[in-house]
């Protein structure tokens, strides 16, 4: 397991390469963003997800979430709507979790029994640079132990999971407040969970 110190304002671009590497070559890894850690893969390699489901013991066609770099990029992966746009594109890069009907980009595996696909684009520099690098987007599920017990230090993390990823981004310790998860798959926007960024809706 790799255990790499990355800086969160200005992440170093050889160590960015060095994970997208890792990541397009079936990797899993756990990786800081502007809420909790996340443990993801690449959206495009079917084993590396099927590892993501085996560590955080979830049952397979559990919808699973992830990452893009801009809006742009999510219009690729799902449909939005004129009115999504709009208070989209006022909110990333943001601690939101914008669930949208999906396009058929998206792998059936993460979203078997839906048409729906949850979406962020976290106001993390490590993020964006990962996906930028990576060129496809980035799976992410939050990284807890039992009871949804939230891990916020990387230094834990490794300890209790460093044993089940192949790398582990340290992005300093993070206040760990989930995502706000707002559903556009209806006629207006419903705010599905109340999280870090609320006020700004």
């Amino acid at each position: 397991m790799i255990y790499l110190e990355i800086d969160p304002y200005n992440p170093e671009p050889k160590l960015i390469r060095r994970v997208a590497s890792l990541l397009k070559d079936g990797g899993v890894i756990i990786y800081p963003t502007d809420t909790v850690y996340g443990l993801g893969c690449s959206l495009m390699n079917k084993s590396a997800i099927e590892r993501v489901y085996r560590i955080k013991k979830m049952p397979k066609g559990k919808p699973l979430s992830f990452i893009c770099p801009d809006l742009k990029n999510i219009a690729d992966f799902a449909q939005v709507s004129n009115s999504a746009y709009k208070l989209m594109k006022r909110l990333i890069p943001g601690p939101y979790t914008f669930i949208l009907p999906a396009t058929t980009l998206v792998p059936r595996q993460i979203i078997p029994n839906r048409r729906a696909v949850g979406i962020r684009v976290p106001d993390n520099e490590i993020c964006l640079a990962l996906v930028r690098e990576l060129g496809t987007p980035l799976i992410t599920t939050s990284v807890s132990l039992a009871k949804n017990e939230i891990l916020s230090n990387p230094v834990e993390i490794e300890k209790h999971l460093g044993d089940k990823v192949d790398l582990i981004i340290d992005g300093g310790v993070l206040a760990s407040e989930l995502s706000t998860v707002i559903d556009f798959t209806e006629r207006e926007p419903v705010i599905v969970r109340e999280g870090k960024g609320i006020e700004a809706i």
